[in-house]
């Protein structure tokens, strides 16, 4: 043995048995005690060293001591009081035992020693010192209380001769430190004196004991149970976390789960989270309650995996009957405490087995039933059973767990009522986007509608109008804001684009009456609770398949990209325009041709920006990603969200319209120069007959000389030359156009009886699909549109 060994201080015996029953260890004060060296007794069984025919004694599982027998080498007996713990090795091995008996110590205190003097003078509470050599001075009787230990017997053993815990070697390691530095110490600890039935929390204070020189002669320790402070440290603690973890989303299960997860293990072994529904999908829980209660279980959570001690699963309905805490705490309003050895769980365990074995299965022994309310309406109920935790729940139990749940209502009211307006917001949404895009001949159509995340739906909008002479309208907006007054904004210029758009106005000019519009929804709103100033952005094109001509005008709204079969996607280069609601700013158009299959791509920008990038980079991965569309648009469409949205989803509203264009050919179009003499209306007659025929529309060949015959007749006796006959057809629809340079519109008017005139128009519409007149740079086109016989 080393001669600083503390093991070997000959002030105290001390020897280790292993747990074979041998000894390990053997230490100059056991020599001292009985004669026997270490070579003479290490290895052999300690049994050996008993003296008489009583045996070992019968050891507990942590500790014994009491007076024993021993045999001296030269044969005599020695009896002596001897102090036994068992020490658990840091790995894998047998535990082992340490035996220690401290030499010289009399059942007299020594009086005149000055170290226990001032310690029992100067201590109020559980003290006892140690000296120099971190041997044991003195305990007064309130140390030697908790210790459970006589105070006699104590003299000459260190911190860890008394016990083997980590805290005993934590506080021989403290010792040491105060009597190297000479500065006291607190030492913070959470366990069971031997004396006491169950843990509390402790406060070792380590101050140095000095001479009149100032040298430090030894550590005065005194204990103090301060597991009121303690306590109300570890409620004020659980507080604090639950207003940080709980309400971190705007998802009612996911805040109830973090209510379950903030209290196990803080406050209960397992936590079950049971929400009441309303009557009405999206409406308030209606009362008063009533027993059996039915709830939806939202969360549970253990200190088991699994959470094996719960009855119902996720989602699962559970009826609670009268005699159930959560019933009655729901009945009465407020938190009810019940515990199976008082017998208040009986009525309910006995109507519910399955809950009875579980009880039994885990040993719950206290249940805390806490409703959920905010706002004056009843939520749910939290329930709080222990079953690991031996103590019940108590008074201030309650008060914590009531705190931690209505601020866990509070948000859980929050994130019900952002889930109902988001709810109320989509369908408002739903019904105002279009639900299916029309076909068209000009155009094959596909969209992607998505709203935002976390903040809500907005006022993104998209469309595509069919329009007369095959051309159609692609538009695609964004509302400023989010929530339903976007939605409500984006829904009146939705409708106010197709109304335009059913005039036949360019894309500037539509722009300009949208502009005016958003200006008048902003003076509207002034003032106005919950509303304020409207914004929009626009982006607005017509594409026409005969001259394969597409004209654009945006304000303020991201460009379209262009995607030319087999070439690089690249993005339009068009005049920004200022914002809709500035007012009295231009909007400039731009007109170019675009190839068949030729793919346009409009946007709103919240499919470019992201917080995790900037626009511009943005609007390079939208190029990427749309630089393959030769297949399907859909599958296109999927693979942009995919590339450029974050898992989590999309911060912003994201509407993409993608469209293929796609001409008419020249065979499907006839045009005339009509001279503006009645007499040759009839010669124009027969060339429409003859072209139908050459289409294979012999069907549709009455119809259309009685409306080709009224247009025509109607522009040469009230429009002004030239005058052009157009027909243009695809798979279902004939269309006849006839174009003047006057700008007076036509109008249907009723004829009188013997009204001579007055009857064409009112023929047309009556023969004809629908018709309609559009203004143009040189006058006006009246049209109307015949469907084909696959479609009548």
């Amino acid at each position: 043995m080393r001669p600083d060994d503390p093991f070997d201080d000959a002030v105290t015996a001390r020897a280790v048995i292993a747990a074979d029953g041998t000894l390990a260890r053997w230490s100059e004060g056991a020599r001292l005690l009985l004669g026997h060296t270490a070579e003479e007794v290490v290895g052999r069984p300690a049994a050996v060293l008993l003296a008489g025919e009583s045996g070992p004694p019968r050891l507990p599982a942590a500790r014994w001591n009491g007076a024993l027998a021993l045999r001296h080498r030269d044969g005599r007996t020695v009896t002596t009081w001897v102090l036994a713990h068992h020490r658990q090795p840091a790995d894998d091995r047998p535990g082992e035992w340490l035996a220690v008996t401290p030499l010289g110590t009399t059942d007299q205190e020594l009086p005149d020693d000055p170290l226990v003097r001032t310690a029992v003078f100067q201590s109020p509470c559980a003290t006892m010192v140690f000296d120099e050599g971190l041997r044991l001075r003195g305990v007064n009787d309130a140390m030697a209380h908790l210790l459970a230990l006589p105070a006699p017997h104590l003299r000459g053993l260190r911190p860890t001769d008394i016990g083997g815990r980590p805290q005993h070697a934590e506080l021989e390691r403290q010792l040491r430190q105060v009597l190297r530095t000479g500065r006291p110490y607190d030492m913070q600890t959470h366990m069971k004196a031997t004396s006491e039935n169950r843990a509390h929390a402790w406060l070792a204070r380590l101050a140095p004991l000095t001479d009149r020189s100032g040298r430090v002669r030894g550590v005065c320790v005194t204990a103090h149970d301060f597991s009121e402070q303690y306590r109300a440290r570890e409620r004020l603690q659980l507080v604090n976390e639950a207003s940080i973890r709980i309400g971190t989303t705007l998802d009612v299960t996911r805040t109830a789960q973090e209510l379950a997860e903030v209290c196990v293990p803080a406050l209960a072994d397992f936590v079950s989270v049971d929400l009441l529904e309303p009557e009405e999908p999206g409406g308030e829980p209606t009362g008063p309650l009533t027993t059996p209660v039915s709830l939806r279980r939202v969360a549970h959570r253990s200190l088991t995996p699994g959470s094996p001690e719960s009855v119902a699963r996720m989602g699962e309905v559970v009826v609670y009957p009268a005699a159930a805490p959560q019933a009655d705490s729901l009945v009465a309003g407020h938190s009810i405490v019940a515990s199976v050895p008082s017998g208040d769980l009986d009525p309910w365990l006995a109507v519910d087995g399955t809950r009875a074995r579980q009880v039994r299965e885990f040993g719950v022994h206290s249940m805390l039933s806490v409703p959920l309310q905010a706002r004056g309406t009843t939520l749910g109920v939290a329930a709080f059973t222990r079953f690991t935790r031996p103590e019940a729940f108590t008074h201030d139990d309650v008060l914590l767990a009531e705190e931690v749940t209505a601020r866990a209502a509070v948000c859980i009211d929050n994130a019900r009522r952002y889930s109902r307006e988001r709810e109320t917001t989509l369908a408002l949404q739903r019904s105002l986007l279009p639900r299916a895009l029309p076909r068209t001949a000009a155009v094959e159509a596909a969209t992607r509608y998505l709203p935002a995340a976390r903040s809500g739906v907005g006022g993104d909008w998209f469309d595509v109008i069919p329009l007369s002479g095959m051309r159609v309208a692609m538009v695609v907006g964004d509302v400023v804001g989010h929530g339903i007054q976007a939605s409500a904004a984006m829904g009146r210029l939705r409708t106010a684009v197709r109304t335009l758009a059913d005039i036949d106005l360019a894309p500037d000019e539509l722009l300009t009456h949208l502009d005016d519009l958003v200006l008048h929804l902003s003076h509207e709103s002034d003032g106005a609770p919950g509303t304020g100033e409207v914004g929009a952005t626009c982006l607005y094109a017509v594409y026409d398949p005969v001259s394969r001509r597409c004209a654009l005008s945006r304000a303020g709204h991201p460009p379209p990209v262009l995607i030319p079969p087999g070439g690089p996607a690249r993005h339009l280069e068009l005049p920004s325009g200022p914002p809709l609601g500035l007012g009295g700013l231009p909007f400039e158009s731009v007109e170019l041709e675009l190839p068949d299959d030729a793919v346009l791509a409009f946007y709103t920008d919240g499919l470019v920006e992201s917080r995790g990038r900037d626009t511009e980079a943005g609007h390079v991965l939208l190029r990427e990603a749309l630089s393959h569309a030769a297949g399907p648009l859909d599958e296109t469409c999927d693979r942009v969200l995919h590339t450029m949205l974050a898992p989590g989803g999309a911060t912003d509203d994201v509407a993409l319209l993608l469209t293929r264009t796609r001409g008419l050919p020249s065979a499907q179009v006839a045009t005339w120069d009509i001279p503006a003499d009645p007499a040759l209306v009839a010669p124009i007659r027969k060339q429409v007959l003859d072209r139908l025929a050459t289409w294979a529309l012999t069907e549709a060949s009455f119809t259309a000389e009685l409306v080709v015959s009224e247009l025509v007749t109607n522009a040469i006796r009230y429009g002004a030359p030239p005058i052009r006959l157009r027909l243009i057809h695809d798979a279902s629809t004939l269309i006849c156009e006839v174009s003047d340079t006057s700008h007076t519109a036509p109008h249907l008017r009723r004829a009188k009886t013997w009204d001579e005139g007055g009857r064409g128009l009112l023929l047309v519409a009556q023969l004809t699909q629908r018709w309609g007149s559009r203004h143009t740079a040189e006058g006006k086109t009246i049209w109307s549109e015949l469907a084909l016989a696959d479609e009548m």
